[in-house]
């Protein structure tokens, strides 16, 4: 890709504009803004109902539910067609053969409503995992050496996590942040989550300014975290600053 672009480096930042998360606040913050995308694009309400975010399964997963393991896909086995099928598909065939258009319409219909019945039954037969367990876990597991903590039961890569605060407070974090979507109606971070923002620095009356503004703090940065982060991923980089490092610090305390 280099190549093509006739560059010598930055593959990731140059042609897919990836962004370095530098320390843990610009992690939990860059979290939340993409668990809140539903909701800022109005397709969602809140993050329970915001499908296709990481916050939905794990909520799903708090409330039991489970589903089939994306590695045990349903696919129904080309060599093990049931002769019903197989006089279906060979009816329909034949009908399309002769232009009986109606009866292909007809048949077509019974060959689906039949293909729907043998995934679901072959979904039934599949293991099923816990809504999340595709994702990494959230709270961050520092027990014993250091280590990748792979995981061994082939859903996910790591059982390492990425954040230091609990799932529970992840969820009430998340779901007061997403109530504060008007600047002029936000109001006071509960007392149970200040010491989140306390341990990152953040200012905790800056904390949903820097969820939902996220873009505009780092939208044109190489980079995203808290002042003294940045500061120094730009002495490493051989900066004299990032983009959106000066901004970005009235969000901090």
């Amino acid at each position: 890709a280099n190549k093509q672009d006739e560059c010598t480096g930055r593959f990731w930042e140059g042609r897919f504009k990836a962004q370095k998360i530098v320390d843990e606040a610009g992690l939990l913050a860059c979290a939340m803004y993409v668990d809140l995308n539903p909701v800022r694009a109005a397709m969602a309400d809140a993050p329970e109902s915001s499908q296709f975010t990481s916050a939905y399964d794990r909520i799903r997963a708090t409330h039991g539910e489970r589903q089939v393991a994306a590695t045990d896909e349903v696919v129904l086995d080309e060599e093990e067609k049931p002769q019903e099928q197989l006089d279906l598909e060979r009816r329909l065939g034949e009908a399309k053969q002769a232009g009986r258009d109606a009866a292909a319409k007809r048949l077509g219909r019974q060959l689906e409503r039949l293909l729907d019945m043998l995934r679901q039954q072959r979904a039934e037969q599949l293991r099923r995992v816990e809504a999340d367990a595709w994702l990494a876990p959230l709270e961050l597991n520092e027990r014993g050496r250091p280590s990748p903590k792979a995981s061994r039961d082939g859903v996910r890569a790591s059982n390492k996590g990425f954040l230091s605060m609990s799932l529970t407070d992840y969820l009430k974090l998340l779901d007061w942040t997403g109530r504060q979507r008007q600047p002029d109606k936000r109001g006071t971070i509960p007392s149970h989550l200040a010491p989140i923002m306390e341990r990152l620095g953040i200012a905790p009356g800056m904390w949903a300014d820097l969820v939902w503004n996220f873009n505009r703090y780092f939208g044109r940065s190489r980079a995203a975290g808290s002042p003294d982060g940045l500061k120094a991923e730009a002495q490493q980089s051989h900066r004299y600053f990032i983009p959106g490092q000066r901004q970005v610090a009235s969000c901090f305390a």
